[in-house]
């Protein structure tokens, strides 16, 4: 009974932050920015993914096989490469040498991020122009908050201030909306 009416109540707040079928926040996003607002114990640490080879191999094709299901590569490839752009412009501009972008690039956080939560379905805009100027605004206000204001969770917060923007996205660039549908592999019965 008491697994049930957590189920019940995780619904219970997927349907209260929805407007018109379509999430207002990422769920997962949302709950990392509570937790980090509400309590000083909380924190985020990029590094805690590590920057191996071997792991940023296995999100890649992670993210390769859940992207191509959902449809959402672009707003992945759009975000990395907004963020790279940046990091990239930074580094010029303080006459910083390539390996320091270059290594904020290899960041597990950062790819998990890149390919798990900017690229939700349900939270990102419906159309690809949508999701570019989505992407980029959130790379934008990541890098502010991260360079300008010191802070270390940045992409979390900027993904979600501009999460509401996305229902306002949808509306002046209609396109058609993620539905996830049933898979029927051949030969099995329903």
């Amino acid at each position: 009974m008491d697994a049930r009416r957590r189920r019940s109540d995780r619904h219970f707040f997927k349907i209260l932050l929805r407007i018109n079928g379509k999430h207002v926040f990422n769920p997962a996003g949302l709950a990392v920015v509570v937790l980090l607002l509400s309590s000083s114990g909380v924190w985020i640490s990029p590094g805690q993914w590590g920057a191996s080879i071997w792991f940023a191999a296995l999100v890649g094709f992670s993210a390769i096989m859940v992207l191509h299901a959902v449809r959402r590569t672009d707003i992945a490839i759009y975000f990395f490469l907004s963020h790279a752009a940046l990091l990239f412009a930074r580094a010029e501009w303080l006459g910083d040498p390539w390996p320091i972008p270059l290594h904020q690039l290899q960041s597990g956080s950062l790819l998990i991020f890149t390919f798990f939560m900017i690229s939700d379905p349900r939270t990102s805009p419906d159309s690809p122009l949508g999701r570019f100027l989505f992407a980029f605004a959130v790379a934008a206000v990541a890098h502010y908050l991260a360079f300008f204001v010191q802070e270390r969770p940045a992409l979390y917060f900027a993904l979600i201030a501009w999460s509401p923007a996305t229902l306002l996205i949808d509306r002046l660039l209609p396109a058609p909306r993620f539905v996830w549908t049933a898979l029927a592999f051949k030969g099995a019965s329903r």
